[in-house]
């Protein structure tokens, strides 16, 4: 079973922006990838954190992981847009060589499976 390479970005907003601004920069960078040719496979907002040590005088930062597959070319458009934009203050993609990351369940279908597992048991 051979399993093919994908891309995953990680990337830092300024705490600062807006949650409108956050949002269009999330469509903004999959837009990218998409006009290169490449496969979204998930795209996770995970929050505001406190970051190990400034950068650019902010100590926190909002994260966001995008994951997608393409041969390779799509990573310097990507990573060059985001080199451009004063709202990304790092960014770092990895290639992987493991299984597709699963897609995600919504929030709430997976609470709602959960409870009816709990009753048929009982």
């Amino acid at each position: 079973m051979t399993q093919t390479p994908y891309y995953e970005t990680m990337y830092i907003l300024r705490p600062d922006i807006p949650e409108e601004e956050v949002e269009s920069h999330l469509t903004k960078y999959r837009d990218i990838l998409v006009e290169t040719g490449a496969d979204v496979l998930d795209n996770q907002m995970r929050g505001k954190r406190r970051l190990a040590y400034p950068i650019a005088k902010h100590k926190e930062g909002i994260y966001v992981q995008l994951s997608h597959n393409g041969d390779g070319q799509q990573v310097a458009v990507l990573e060059k847009a985001m080199r451009l934009s004063e709202d990304v203050i790092r960014y770092l993609t990895v290639k992987q060589d493991g299984p597709l990351p699963a897609p995600r369940v919504a929030p709430g279908t997976e609470a709602a499976a959960q409870p009816e597992t709990a009753e048929a048991s009982a």
